[in-house]
């Protein structure tokens, strides 16, 4: 089957990400990093929302309280869509301050999954944290770009990404949210360097590729299955949705493109859509405890 993305929003985001499908809003989410901003439209593109951010925005999700929650340079924090408040929940990595966070996932026990990175790009300064609504507990480290927390249909296995290394990594994962027997998944070839990822109902995981121009899929003993071609080179983040999970929306990129390549990749930054033949996982609801969900 040969897929042919469309553009939906040309947005021109410069670091789109953290796209993700609200089945309960019918609504598209996603973020531009360092636009600073959150987005949101319906599933046609229309309905379109814009808010600004009060510093750089790597991810936001959905709450079982029907409120969101994203991750902001210092943090979580609460998001009012109606106000576009922003109120604090948890401080995270506070004396950190060349990281920012980079991307999160909930997985079917409602916990958010989620990486910091050095902001320059060079320190291994980055690590992988669980949030089970009420703590984060750094769960691996030693990352200069951290990506894409996924998890395998059967929730026995966590997928994460070593951007810079060009590696996607998988843990066994407990019940608990314990990580052990780290191992190489994939290490992507072909160009490029693999961003966030999504997992379909058949446990076959498409990575995104950062200057790769694709999406990769990959069976689950990581041998690759297809690609999905694009017009713009930056892929950063994929999510299954639509009444049948089987419409993925992609967010992409026009960091780091010179004015040149800007003007070959006019929908650079856009937000893209195109059927699947396989279902996607649903996306989950994060779970709070005792924090303050009041912006």
């Amino acid at each position: 089957m040969e897929i042919t993305p469309i553009p939906l929003w040309e947005v021109q985001a410069t670091l789109g990400e953290g796209v993700l499908w609200d089945a309960a809003r019918r609504r598209i989410w996603f973020v531009d990093i360092k636009g600073r901003r959150i987005y949101c439209c319906a599933p046609d593109g229309g309905a379109r929302r814009i808010w600004e951010a009060p510093s750089q925005v790597g991810f936001v999700v959905p709450t079982v309280n029907g409120g969101m929650v994203c991750g902001l340079e210092d943090g979580l924090y609460c998001f009012t869509e109606s106000s576009g408040a922003f109120g604090r929940l948890l401080e995270v990595e506070g004396e950190a301050t060349g990281n920012r966070f980079n991307d999160g996932y909930v997985d079917a026990g409602g916990h958010l999954w989620f990486g910091s990175m050095d902001n320059g790009e060079t320190a291994s300064t980055g690590a992988l944290y669980r949030f089970d609504g009420e703590q984060a507990a750094r769960k691996d480290d030693g990352y200069v770009i951290t990506n894409g927390p996924a998890v395998s249909p059967d929730g026995r296995r966590l997928y994460h990404t070593d951007t810079l290394a060009r590696r996607v990594y998988q843990f066994d994962l407990a019940d608990d949210g314990t990580l052990s027997n780290k191992r190489l998944f994939v290490e992507i070839t072909g160009g490029g360097h693999p961003d966030g990822m999504a997992v379909d109902a058949n446990g076959h995981v498409w990575v995104t590729t950062f200057g790769g121009w694709r999406i990769d899929r990959y069976d689950a003993d990581g041998r690759k299955l297809g690609e999905v071609r694009f017009p713009c080179s930056n892929i950063t983040k994929l999510a299954f949705g639509g009444e049948d999970l089987r419409t993925v929306y992609v967010t992409t990129a026009r960091k780091g493109l010179a004015p040149r390549q800007l003007v070959e990749q006019p929908l650079a930054g856009a937000l893209f859509t195109f059927r699947a033949e396989t279902p996607g996982l649903p996306q989950h609801l994060l779970r709070l405890t005792t924090l303050d969900t009041t912006a």
